[in-house]
């Protein structure tokens, strides 16, 4: 039964399991990968050794190995990665079953479940593309096994041409089917494509590992005007608490009653936001939202919650003001934001004097440190050394090198000391604007921190050290491929020649994210909600009106196609034809028309009868033609040769004989 299948086709179809099965690499552990690697390369190498295929009794014996590194690696078979890894095993023990023509099929149907199960975790518009072609080999492989001699690019065209014409329906099922949201209790687990940004926690220089990761956190499409760059914090977790090295959330309870809601002031930025896949809960909306999504919760250091955090994109509308009071604090807010470790040293407490942070004005000390990071030899980068058991003070006596969390950390330290109220605020700052599409893209390299302090009839007031220090880090967008080049900020005129350099990757970039951020929006982010909101824009509001639209896109395209497909196409004329065509035309303007059923040799000896001056053209013409469009030994020349002799001829009127 071996010899019944055809090489090439099993050939064919081991290469597009190979495809198939390559992108689950990245997820699949390394050991059942290389269990269904190994029964790849065995069902390649007894293509032409057939004898080297295992029996039933080493099949079995392979089947429990599979069985228990399976149940092993993932202590048990069911689950997403768990059904994944049982599919790709299953496909690889199927290969070395392949003896008869069904077992082409069996495989081939197989092998689109393993294609479609990476959408579980990977769904680019890059993936996509790439499971189409895949899939399109899948098809042809099927085309190669049902045609009695298989052509690898006829049978890829043949594919092209089914998948092609299926596209228009599966387009109309994808907008208009009702769309099933699974259950809760059956959501796949996808802990694993969240992306791990900030922490819950911060150490001096933390953030700086960030500053060289242009991996994507959110985007925003703002409705009208953008607010100018030195505005743009998305605020995140707030640290209050610190053990002298690292700070934390406060643990402490707040009474909410005690904490005024803010006053919002001048001019309000409405906006769209999608947030990439996280680990955590947090949605950075822009410093200071006023009104958000359903769904959405502010907590009291004015962070917005997702409470139902799936670690998928989600997209949010917010509206938010970059001017805002906050208004009065209570006794335990205050004390949480006054909270030291220990005593500070007599260094620490000199230098507030020296900054005169134990007087009566809390703004004058502020604006004291602000000019000190300044002008005392202070240096912002994303390399700072380590800081030892105590950060704050080598920071500010020793190093004087730091990121944005070692500026922060110990201006709050500072203004505690004072015993002025303040945290640590973290998120991102700034945001690379897409000229293309119109809308922020925010990376990891934009994760910032900064210091808000409460001031009486203010409330929580931002203030920023690191724009002391590094006012082009706040005041312009930062070149996040230049910063991951040099593992620099680019604020000095030494790297201009490298930023313009790097200008062409910026640019394709932002081409790619418009086109990325477009399928995000519009094809992995229609749920159920945006198709509800879609469909009604276009004034379909219920099922039966779905249902009809549904219908009646469906039996339109499908008539459309039944009408390409089954038309009556003229075939194509052969040169010879049309070249002979061309003949019959000259001659029926001298006055010899071909009659129908009328053969070649007859037409040709009706022309010699009464034309014997063109006969030997004639009889050449002729010739070439039947021999050409009717015997095997023709060959190239005689198509030029019969081209030259018919636009050569010149047929004129005999003259008439004169009478005497």
């Amino acid at each position: 039964m071996e010899t019944a299948i055809n090489k090439q086709v099993l050939i064919f179809l081991l290469v597009s399991i190979g495809l198939i099965t390559l992108p689950h690499i990245s997820h699949l552990p390394l050991t059942l990968f290389a269990t269904f690697s190994v029964s790849l390369i065995w069902r390649f190498i007894c293509i032409w050794n057939p004898k080297y295929l295992p029996n039933k009794a080493m099949l079995f014996a392979l089947t429990i190995v599979a069985v228990y590194l399976l149940y092993r690696q993932h202590l048990g078979i069911l689950g997403r990665d768990a059904g994944t890894s049982l599919f790709v095993i299953a496909l690889g023990l199927k290969l070395l079953e392949i003896k008869q023509e069904r077992d082409l099929y069996l495989v081939n149907y197989l092998a689109f479940v393993v294609a479609s199960s990476q959408f579980l975790y990977q769904q680019s518009i890059l993936m996509a593309v790439y499971i189409l072609i895949v899939c399109c080999v899948l098809l042809a492989t099927l085309v190669s096994i049902n045609s009695q001699k298989p052509e690898i690019w006829t049978a890829l065209k043949t594919a092209g041409t089914i998948v092609f014409q299926a596209l228009p329906i599966g387009i109309i099922l994808f907008v208009l089917f009702p769309r099933i949201e699974a259950p809760r209790w059956m959501m796949f687990d996808r802990q694993h494509s969240a992306k791990t940004g900030l922490s819950d926690s911060l150490e001096p220089g933390s953030i700086s590992q960030l500053g060289l990761s242009d991996e994507l956190v959110f985007r925003v499409a703002f409705k009208d005007k953008l607010p100018p760059p030195n505005m743009r914090y998305w605020r995140g977790p707030v640290y209050s608490y610190t053990d002298g090295q690292r700070w934390t959330e406060n643990k402490k309870s707040i009474d909410k009653r005690l904490t005024d809601k803010p006053v919002y002031l001048g001019t309000a930025f409405q906006y769209t936001l999608m947030m990439e896949p996280q680990d955590k809960n947090w949605v950075f909306a822009l410093d200071m939202p006023s009104s958000f999504s359903q769904g959405l919760k502010k907590n009291i250091q004015y962070q917005l919650i997702n409470p139902d955090n799936k670690n998928q994109r989600a997209e949010y509308k917010f509206t938010s003001y970059t001017q805002y009071n906050t208004g009065d604090i209570g006794k335990t807010e205050r004390s949480n934001n006054l909270q030291l470790p220990a005593e500070p040293s007599n260094a620490i407490k000199q230098l507030v004097r020296q900054l005169h942070g134990f007087g009566p004005s809390a703004e004058i000390f502020i604006q004291s440190i602000l000019t000190h990071f300044k002008t005392e030899n202070f240096h912002y980068t994303l390399r700072p050394p380590l800081m030892g058991d105590k950060p704050i003070e080598t920071f500010l006596f020793d190093n004087r090198y730091g990121f944005c969390s070692h500026y922060a950390t110990a201006f709050v330290y500072l203004m505690r000391v004072a015993g002025i109220p303040a945290r640590v605020v973290g998120g991102y700052q700034g945001g690379e604007f897409n000229q293309i599409g119109n809308f922020l893209e925010i990376r990891q390299a934009n994760a910032h921190a900064w210091a808000e302090v409460w001031l009486k009839n203010k409330g929580w007031v931002r203030f920023d050290p690191t724009a002391a220090i590094a006012p082009e880090r706040i005041e312009q967008d930062v070149n996040i491929d230049l910063q991951i080049a040099t593992g620099f900020v680019n604020f000095s005129p030494m790297l201009a020649d490298a930023s313009k350099a790097l200008s062409w990757i910026k640019q394709a970039r932002q081409v790619w994210g418009n086109i990325d951020y477009s399928w995000q929006r519009w094809v992995i982010n229609y749920s159920t909600e945006n198709q509800t909101k879609f469909l009604s824009s276009l004034g379909i509001n219920n099922i039966k009106s779905i249902l009809y639209w549904l219908f009646g896109c469906i039996g339109f395209v499908t008539a459309v196609l039944a009408w390409l497909i089954l038309r009556k196409k003229h075939p194509p004329i052969d040169k010879e034809l049309k070249l002979y065509r061309l003949f019959c035309k000259k001659m029926a303007k001298a006055g010899f028309e071909k009659k129908a059923g009328e053969t070649v040799q007859n037409f040709c000896l009706r022309i010699q009868n009464k034309r014997p001056d063109l006969a030997e053209q004639i009889i050449l013409i002729s010739s070439v033609y039947t021999r050409l469009r009717y015997e095997k030994n023709a060959v190239e020349d005689d198509m030029l040769l019969l081209k030259r002799e018919v636009v050569g001829l010149a047929v004129s009127h005999p003259p008439k004989k004169s009478r005497l």
